[in-house]
């Protein structure tokens, strides 16, 4: 099919397109620097320009965060082929590769203060953009899940979407105020004796 798209046509696009990578680099640092909850408009405003682009890029505050967390994938998505793959040998430890998801999952949710509200909030609709983010979240911890479960790591009564919940708990916590250095790991230690299949003992019924 031949191209009948005209020079002056493509410019805008190209634009466009540099206008949203400098929109997302900037609310990246702004992100960062005064969390989740900073000011749309002191985004625009700081990345030199009006709000309308922002907006026509960005509808929405949960738009502006699933972009920025998609361009985190490529890193998240290594580390779950790593757990994946298991060790040198080849052989995987189905227990310690949930647990490396969930950790995962945990370093993810923590990109910039206060992220696990709006993603705890997008479990509840799917109408914000974070859903389909989350579920896709909660789709590979169950496949980490089944797969715990199928060595007799976990407990069958266990939920993938509640694992995914407790890792955004964690990674919560670790900006919450009565928090110290151990506090995060210390919830995610709780986490994994909760989810992890009781060994069997001489009293367990018949």
């Amino acid at each position: 099919m031949p191209d009948t798209t005209t020079r002056g046509a493509r410019a805008p696009r190209a634009d466009a397109l540099r206008n949203r990578e400098h929109l997302l680099a900037t609310a990246e640092q702004h992100f960062a620097e005064h969390g989740v909850g900073g000011s749309l408009d002191a985004i625009a405003k700081r990345a030199g320009v009006g709000a309308g682009t922002l907006y026509r890029h960005f509808p929405t505050r949960e738009a502006l965060l699933a972009a920025l967390l998609t361009a985190r994938d490529d890193a998240l998505v290594a580390r779950r082929d790593s757990l994946r793959a298991g060790r040198d040998d080849g052989t995987v430890d189905a227990g310690d590769a949930l647990h490396g998801w969930l950790a995962a999952v945990i370093d993810w949710a923590g990109a910039f203060d206060g992220l696990p509200g709006p993603l705890r909030a997008a479990t509840l609709t799917s109408d914000s953009p974070l859903a389909t983010t989350c579920q896709g979240f909660v789709t590979v911890t169950e496949e980490f899940l089944d797969a715990a479960r199928r060595d007799g790591a976990a407990r069958s009564d266990v939920r993938a979407r509640d694992l995914f919940l407790a890792a955004l708990a964690t990674s919560w916590v670790r900006g919450a105020a009565l928090a110290d250095d151990d506090s995060a790991d210390g919830l995610a230690a709780l986490t994994r004796r909760g989810w992890q299949a009781r060994p069997a003992t001489a009293g367990d019924g018949a």
